[in-house]
């Protein structure tokens, strides 16, 4: 039996997880794998969530592609149980990873794709705009790769800096100085 607050945040999840570009049910399992303090198998899911047992495996299967979730093994039990890592980070951190893999990578790989392909003079603005893109997207993705290398403790304190940081940067002279509202 589900308390109020796990239904709900289960639900939540669900609902999300067409917006993140998963069904309803990855969604939802994944929210009742994170809440659960012990690995759940297949026949808890489906018993706690009212679903097939073959779309809690299919699910199952989509959440371990995605590397979200760990599969266990109990003593005396030959089911598969799963669970999701504890460590916040290391979820955040993998989300980020297989995104990027999936949609930044194969962007990139068509950019410059696009880039290396002769065009007429009619397409010069179109190339001119799929460069920009182009390295845009190379340097988020190089900031990004320099973030991933931090230690977890490191990145925290680079985050709890974030005005600090804007306000060193334009001191520097690195970013120009935004009016505020009162100097407007």
């Amino acid at each position: 039996m589900l308390t109020d607050l796990r239904q709900e945040f289960i639900l939540h999840f669900g609902e999300m997880g067409s917006r993140w570009g998963i069904n309803r049910t990855v969604g939802q399992i994944y929210a009742a794998l994170f809440l659960s303090q012990d690995p759940l198998c297949a026949d808890d899911l489906v018993g706690m969530l009212g679903v097939s047992r073959s779309n809690v495996s299919m699910s199952l299967k989509e959440l371990q592609s995605w590397n979200l979730v760990h599969l266990r093994h109990l003593p005396g039990d030959r089911r598969d149980f799963f669970t999701t890592p504890d460590d916040m980070w290391q979820i955040v951190r993998t989300l980020v990873e297989e995104r990027k893999k999936r949609e930044i990578d194969p962007t990139l790989t068509k950019l410059r794709q696009l880039e290396m392909r002769p065009g007429s003079a009619e397409d010069a603005y179109a190339q001119g705009r799929i460069t920009e893109m182009r390295e845009l997207i190379e340097l988020l993705t190089g900031w990004y790769d320099q973030m991933n290398t931090l230690e977890t403790e490191r990145l925290v304190a680079l985050l709890h800096m974030g005005a600090k940081l804007q306000k060193f940067a334009q001191s520097a002279r690195i970013l120009p100085r935004r009016a505020t509202k009162t100097e407007n």
